[in-house]
């Protein structure tokens, strides 16, 4: 069959593979998808082709590379996108040299830096009226007399990840969680004896397990107008070193006053492409505080399609089949996971949320995204069973543990 375009996607892990199976489910095509290397999610699958690239997420490599893809295909509309966070910031700085080529729903590089620096970003917070939590940074320079302005406990985290991913130390975790003095000062003194010599954002802890947290995946249109939200409630994160702070199982819901707030701050900034907000709702004030935005989809964002709002068919039909899109704001129930059932219910401790998950599994509606049946052979299975059950021991040995001790 003749596929009317075709998607170009960037990075190999789960996130690539459900915007993979996304645009399989829409259209039945296979989106290329390019990565540095090849991980077990997008492994043996039928429903895209891999490519790899090496050091395709460095400046000189990136545009080279992604130009000599597109000049093998010379007839056909390219839809590029981003699966993870660098390969998102590369797209937006490169956007003019890549739109020669290919179809690029981003914001550009001025709109980029107002939502990612931070300061920058806290300004806007306090412009559309977002709360957040407390948050300073300290610096290589300054954290051996460090004390934080507020109580403890606290998170630390990179300021600037690409560096921070290529430094190494021992007890090295995404993101830290310390309890009192002397763990926050072992924290930064074990950080910068790395080659980590750059900021360190220090945020106060907002009470309450994973539960707590709200992820909301929004679509833009061409038009500047939002045309899709679906807010999740996670009811379990990913609690191993590299792994922590992103979702491991998800119920969507539904929260129109929350919606709307974020619709009309991304509409009125001039906002374009997909957009994915990670907040914590605090019981102290009833307020969910807003961590960060992401400029693409969220890694899990697979729950958006699951839930029966295809994601992937959104940007496709707004950007490469022109088709005209009213507002949708999700409102099915689905359970999304990337773990099995016994971890899930070992370890979440949101026990009216366990109930409502029990009753989705009876009734079908839970979704694993990477176990897909149209795409299942006996070594795609035999790998995705066995990273599934690796999820046990990463659970007994890391469940709850965020400081330095492993």
């Amino acid at each position: 069959m003749e596929q009317p375009f075709l998607p170009i996607l960037l990075g190999s892990d789960m996130n690539a593979y459900g915007m993979a199976r996304a645009f399989y489910e829409a259209y039945g095509l296979k989106p290329l998808v390019l990565g540095r290397s090849h991980l077990t999610a997008t492994q043996n699958s039928r429903i895209l082709n891999f490519q790899e690239v090496a050091n395709l997420n460095q400046q000189d490599v990136f545009v080279p590379a992604l130009e000599k893809i597109a000049k093998q295909y010379p007839d056909k509309k390219l839809l590029l996108l981003a699966c993870g966070d660098d390969y998102a910031k590369l797209i937006i700085k490169n956007k003019p040299a890549l739109e020669k080529y290919f179809t690029v729903p981003y914001i550009d590089e001025t709109l980029m830096d107002q939502i990612l620096l931070k300061e920058n970003f806290y300004k806007m917070c306090e412009k559309y009226n977002f709360k957040y939590p407390g948050t300073t940074t300290v610096t290589a320079d300054n954290y051996e007399g460090f004390t934080p302005p507020f109580e403890y406990p606290i998170i630390l985290k990179a300021s600037n990840s690409v560096a921070y991913w290529a430094c190494k130390f021992p007890g090295k975790k995404k993101v830290f969680v310390a309890n009192d003095e002397a763990e926050k000062t072992a924290i930064l003194k074990a950080i910068y004896s790395s080659s980590y010599q750059d900021t360190m954002i220090v945020q106060e802890f907002i009470p309450g397990d994973d539960s707590y947290m709200r992820v909301l995946n929004a679509y833009v249109g061409k038009d500047g107008k939002v045309k899709l939200m679906c807010l999740g409630n996670p009811i379990l994160e990913e609690h191993s070193p590299e792994g922590i702070g992103s979702y491991a199982a998800i119920i969507t819901t539904h929260d129109e006053k929350l919606m709307d707030k974020v619709r009309y701050f991304l509409e009125d900034i001039g906002y374009t492409g997909f957009a994915n907000f990670d907040m914590k709702y605090d019981v102290r004030d009833g307020e969910y505080k807003l961590f960060e935005i992401n400029l693409r989809n969220g890694r899990s964002s697979y729950y958006v399609t699951a839930a029966g709002y295809n994601l992937m068919k959104y940007v496709a039909d707004d950007r490469m089949l022109n088709i005209k899109q009213d507002l949708t704001y999700a409102n099915n129930k689905h359970l999304w996971m990337i773990i099995p059932k016994g971890v899930l219910f070992k370890y979440a401790s949101n026990e009216k949320m366990k109930i409502e998950a029990k009753s989705l599994i009876r009734q079908g509606k839970w979704t694993n995204s990477l176990f897909y049946k149209e795409d299942m052979n006996l070594k795609r299975w035999v790998k995705l069973t066995l990273n599934n059950l690796n999820y046990y021991r990463k659970y007994k040995k890391y469940f709850n543990k965020k400081g330095l001790e492993e």
